[in-house]
């Protein structure tokens, strides 16, 4: 029996239920924002750097949350605990709310507050093992990427079109700056110092790449927050994508540019251990 639950406004409800209305801002505008939380033996991991993203994403869209940030979590809690989910994930999204259509926003309306937890989790051991490959494409997205909007659709074209191609992922690039992905983040490994794009509007400072920047220094492995280019990428001994969902896969083609030695390197079995680690930490109330 599924353990999927859903969360609308103060009542929970099924996933098949039918509960959103038709002038809703998220369905007619992409009024929103979202955070996307992994459940790790029934933790959310990194909860709090999560909340406080969703906090700041929607403060930059002049939205108000419909409840703070503590009253959020507590809900999130609460539905781990009536599902009892192990493995699994915690969508959670906050719209303008409902409203007769129109551009200018509508006075007095409260937000809408969904939530969605869900079990199961995505099962990457062959790319762990063998690698991926990604795609290049121009980064048609808006200047405020930063921002973790549920306007994707510049995102989804991207990554479909990277799936034709036989790609696990496409890889914005603007100004010829490599960017991040559709929905990871980017590191190269050379010479044993990693490097990612530096975190201007341009890309969203994912909450795993930053708990990655943390586990690297805390190894004593130079982390460089810095503009890459595609000859960067060219002359890397390893690239690796970052999710909440994907934690860490290693890149073993760009294109048709193969990387390094063709295969998963050193440094990434090394951090995916060490992330590990922090997970169980994590999940035992330790971190």
């Amino acid at each position: 029996m599924s353990k999927n639950l859903a969360y609308f406004n103060e009542r929970y409800v099924r996933l098949d239920e039918p509960v959103l209305p038709v002038e809703e801002r998220g369905l007619q505008f992409g009024d929103g924002v979202y955070e996307m939380i992994r459940l790790y033996r029934g933790v959310p991991f990194t909860l709090k750097e999560h909340l406080v993203r969703l906090e700041q994403s929607a403060q930059s869209v002049m939205l108000v949350l419909p409840k703070t940030v503590e009253e959020i979590a507590a809900v999130v809690l609460a539905g781990i605990e009536k599902t009892g989910i192990g493995e699994g994930t915690v969508y959670i999204q906050v719209t303008r709310g409902t409203a007769p259509r129109n551009h200018l926003f509508p006075e007095g309306v409260p937000s809408n507050l969904y939530i969605i937890w869900k079990e199961g989790v995505p099962v990457l051991e062959k790319e762990r093992t063998e690698g991926v490959r990604v795609f290049t494409f121009p980064d048609e997205r808006w200047n405020n990427c930063y921002i973790k909007s549920i306007c994707l659709l510049p995102n989804i074209l991207a990554k479909e079109k990277a799936r034709q191609k036989g790609g696990h992922e496409a890889i914005f690039i603007r100004d010829n700056e490599v960017k991040e992905g559709t929905s990871t983040n980017l590191f190269i490994v050379k010479d044993g110092v990693f490097k990612t794009p530096i975190t201007d509007q341009s890309i969203l400072n994912g909450i795993t790449r930053q708990k990655i920047i943390q586990i690297l220094k805390g190894h004593d492995i130079p982390v460089l927050e810095t503009r890459l280019t595609m000859e960067d990428i060219e002359v890397a001994d390893e690239v690796m994508i970052t999710s909440t969902t994907q934690e860490v896969v290693p890149v073993v083609k760009v294109n048709d540019w193969v990387v390094g030695s063709g295969k998963p390197g050193a440094y990434f079995l090394k951090l995916m251990a060490w992330f590990q680690m922090e997970v169980d930490l994590a999940s035992l109330g330790r971190s």
